[in-house]
């Protein structure tokens, strides 16, 4: 049986070359061409590499000095690690409902929490593209602006995608965080940026990146300098020579790689675009399909085990948090809560799509889909 993973890397000779220049321990500094190379492809004003991308969310609190008792603003449909670097300072996530066609933040329901706001330690709101489209953020903006608080937006999804055109991480948000690669168990590797154009974030998420260690610098082994001292409590989030070329790598092929997804979307959309059952993704702005999600009306977990059957690998993006175990009973949530985010996630079901995925490969997946839609009842 014919089997399709639901995401597979495509590598090439590049990041094998790129790798090798490291093991030779001749040409040192991936990690700085890396950020050097990030800056200018995105315009992100500074990029602080990290060991993958929730450690550069987790850095983004740190940076932005989280304490106790703070809230973040932020989407029940967003992955758990935003809520999760939230917790990790005993602050507390304020969870806000979905749109429901492009499953980012209901940005009517984000300005009525931020119009009826009591608490003075209401910090920002982590805004996050889900799939690769981005949230609406000429009115999100507006917003921050109105009511002082700062945006972290989270692009873990959306590297290399646009918004009105311009690049995410080149617009108005305090930071902006990425990732190379899914963060699934046992990746080839794993990279993650945060990003901001903010001097004073950025000098104390570098500092605090390795441990807050301030003396004579490091050589280009990682040999730490004759003095030093330790001004802060750090992290050890730095990224290592290996994974910072294989992301070397990856960055560079990252315009092909949307390119491809797009034209896989393309073929989606068209031999789906009538089958009975599944709805298609709603495209309101720019889109760079990092997933590609489907909506199914009737009994999708029995849809996907179908697919699965077939060979055909799904996922969810993304189970909404008042769902999980943990926040559901630290906050008391109850599942109507969030009846936008709930409705959806009883019919989402996200499709292969990445640059290794062949035509033929596509065409197998829509004829599966098809068959297993004309025997719903």
């Amino acid at each position: 049986m014919k089997e399709i993973p639901f995401y597979k890397p495509l590598i090439d000779g590049r990041e094998r070359s790129l790798i090798n220049e490291v093991l030779d321990l001749e040409k040192a500094n991936k990690v700085e061409t890396l950020e050097k190379e990030f800056i200018k492809y995105t315009g992100c004003g500074d990029a602080i590499s990290t060991v993958n991308g929730t450690a550069a969310m987790h850095l983004a609190m740190c940076a932005l000095d989280l304490k106790r008792g703070d809230k973040i603003i932020c989407s029940v449909n967003a992955f758990p690690s935003i809520a999760e670097v939230v917790r990790h300072f005993d602050a507390e996530p304020i969870f806000v409902d979905i749109d429901k066609d492009d499953f980012n933040i209901d940005v009517n329901q984000l300005e009525s929490i931020l119009k009826n706001n009591k608490a003075k330690k209401l910090k920002g709101a982590f805004i996050s593209h889900v799939a690769g489209q981005p949230a609406d953020l000429k009115r999100i903006y507006e917003l921050a602006k109105i009511h002082d608080i700062k945006i972290i937006e989270d692009a873990t999804g959306a590297m290399g995608g646009t918004y009105d055109g311009k690049k995410i991480g080149s617009l108005e948000a305090d930071i902006t965080v990425f990732r190379f690669n899914p963060q699934s168990n046992n990746s080839i590797s794993s990279a993650g940026i945060m990003a901001t154009k903010d001097e004073e974030l950025s000098r104390r998420a570098r500092l605090l990146r390795n441990h807050a260690i301030v003396g004579e610098g490091w050589d280009k082994f990682g040999n730490l300098g004759y003095v030093y001292d330790v001004v802060d409590i750090g992290l050890k989030y730095d990224l290592n020579e290996l994974n910072a070329a294989f992301a070397i790598g990856q960055l560079e092929k990252n315009d092909a790689f949307i390119e491809r997804r797009a034209e896989i979307a393309d073929i989606y959309n068209k031999e789906l675009s009538s089958c009975p059952h599944v709805s298609t993704p709603i495209k309101k702005r720019d889109h760079i399909y990092s997933q590609y999600i489907i909506k199914i009306d009737k009994n999708r977990d029995n849809f996907a085990k179908e697919l699965k059957e077939r060979g055909i690998y799904t996922s969810l993006h993304y189970i909404p948090m008042h769902l999980l175990s943990y926040y559901k009973q630290k906050y008391a949530l109850r599942v109507n809560d969030f009846p936008k985010a709930l409705s959806n996630y009883q019919q989402i079901l996200s499709l292969p799509i990445y640059a290794n995925l062949s035509d033929k490969d596509v065409q197998y997946i829509c004829d599966h889909i098809k068959e297993i839609a004309k025997n719903r009842v």
